[in-house]
């Protein structure tokens, strides 16, 4: 019987350990009021794609447009006053003590104008960029506290894998490919940030894997992150010299011009070779595609 052959070899094989990531958003910021008030208008819903500058909540903050007032009111009197002052002074009717006493006040008007202002704008609630309200926490007439959550939004744009890694596994370069298996889908990320320290409790990193702008994964969806452990050597041969005889896996070897029976455990499979981890060793030579009528012990021809 004519048979065609495979040289076994020991090659390198890349070893990984499956670790569970999420899928995460590159952008996502958590809006919360900067002052107390109580919400006057919260119209965005979740699911809501909004732009960058879009108003997302007003606040009823009415003290602070009161004080808004005094302080204008306060700066345009404190202006007035110098005014006469400079013109007393040409007259030689004040001093020029008291002209820089009201310019100092003045800059202090002008400062205290610009905080009541600046507390003003807060009571508008505006989309740091273009994203989607992913959760909302508040409506209309809630009383809003400044640190305390109101809205979720997630940028649109690239999105990223989270995964924490054991700290025992290799650490692997900024820029570093990694594979993913999500729904049976294979996909690729690379490493793009890479915690400097472990938790104490899990002894794990926090890596982060940038997901290529194609990618058909969502947020919040659960990964498999194939981690590269360490190289090895091991023998690996044509899927197709493999076959199974109830539960057990066998192949041919080839012996002075005879087929050998051989039993084998296999490990994984990639590009159709399948990994052997016991039963074969490098140098060896199986047969390709073994037929149901090759026997152990026949004579055969080797061809091209």
């Amino acid at each position: 019987m004519e048979v065609r052959s495979f040289t076994v070899e020991a090659k390198e094989h890349l070893q990984r350990q499956g670790l569970p990531g999420t899928v995460n958003p590159a952008d996502q910021a958590i809006i919360a009021s900067k002052l107390m008030g109580t919400v006057a208008q919260a119209d965005v819903d979740i699911g809501q794609r909004v732009s960058e500058g879009e108003l997302l909540i007003t606040l009823s903050a009415g003290e602070i447009e009161a004080q808004v007032e005094q302080a204008e009111a306060r700066l345009a009197q404190l202006t007035r006053n110098l005014e006469r002052e400079k013109a007393l002074l040409a007259q030689r009717a004040t001093t020029a003590e008291s002209v820089r006493t009201l310019e100092d006040e003045i800059r202090l008007a002008q400062a205290r104008l610009l905080e009541v202002q600046t507390m003003e704008s807060y009571i508008s609630i505006r989309a740091p960029y273009d994203g989607i309200i992913t959760t909302k926490k508040v409506r209309r007439g809630d009383l809003a506290i400044p640190g305390v959550p109101l809205l979720t939004i997630e940028g649109i744009g690239s999105l990223e894998v989270h995964v924490q890694v054991p700290d025992s596994l290799m650490p692997l370069p900024y820029g570093a490919e990694v594979n993913l298996m999500a729904k049976g889908i294979p996909e690729k990320a690379r490493l793009v940030e890479w915690s400097p320290a472990a938790d104490p409790a899990s002894r794990t990193r926090l890596a982060k894997l940038e997901l290529p702008e194609e990618t058909t994964l969502r947020s919040g969806q659960y990964v498999r992150v194939d981690w590269p452990v360490k190289t090895t050597l091991s023998i690996w041969i044509p899927e197709s010299a493999l076959s199974l005889m109830g539960q057990m896996e066998r192949i041919f070897t080839i012996e002075d011009g005879r087929a050998e029976l051989r039993l084998i455990k296999s490990g994984l499979r990639e590009n159709s070779m399948v990994q052997v981890l016991a039963g074969l060793e490098a140098g060896e030579q199986v047969v390709m595609s073994p037929t149901r009528q090759l026997k152990d012990g026949q004579q055969i021809i080797v061809t091209p």
